[in-house]
């Protein structure tokens, strides 16, 4: 990796660590966190800026992930997930994303609600999965 891709990445990494997350149901699990760059998400590329990540309020739709922006008055996706595993739950919301080629922005994989060790695993289609499973993958704390 070229030492301009890591600079990137690290900047990415630590404005993403440095933002408070918000939970507001835990039902739902609820999350409100703030990108610094875009990110990559099945469908779409979000903007850098705040978001809410949230399930639906129907738990047989758990494997959807619903994202809106900062006050809720924009639904921007329904990204369709698969259950994930952890070893070890955290105090705080994890982000794994792919470290990619510059100019394309990471891409979520993986988004886990605090205290949980079930999380969730963001599909992409087949051939775009491929070229994201070469590449690094890194995860973050996004919160306090």
């Amino acid at each position: 990796m070229n030492i301009r891709k890591t600079l990137t990445v690290l900047a990415f990494v630590v404005a993403l660590i440095m933002l408070p997350v918000s939970r507001a149901d835990q039902s739902n699990e609820a999350t409100k966190v703030t990108f610094s760059q875009p990110v990559q998400i099945p469908g779409r590329v979000l903007p850098a800026g705040t978001y809410w990540f949230m399930l639906p309020n129907d738990n047989t739709l758990h494997d959807q992930v619903r994202i809106y922006n900062s006050d809720r008055t924009i639904f921007y996706a329904t990204v369709i997930s698969v259950t994930a595993q952890r070893l070890q739950p955290t105090d705080k919301t994890t982000f794994t994303l792919t470290v990619r080629e510059p100019k394309q922005p990471e891409a979520i994989i993986y988004w886990f609600y605090p205290g949980s060790t079930t999380g969730h695993e963001f599909l992409y289609p087949a051939k775009m999965w491929k070229e994201l499973a070469k590449n690094k993958q890194v995860t973050v704390d996004a919160g306090e």
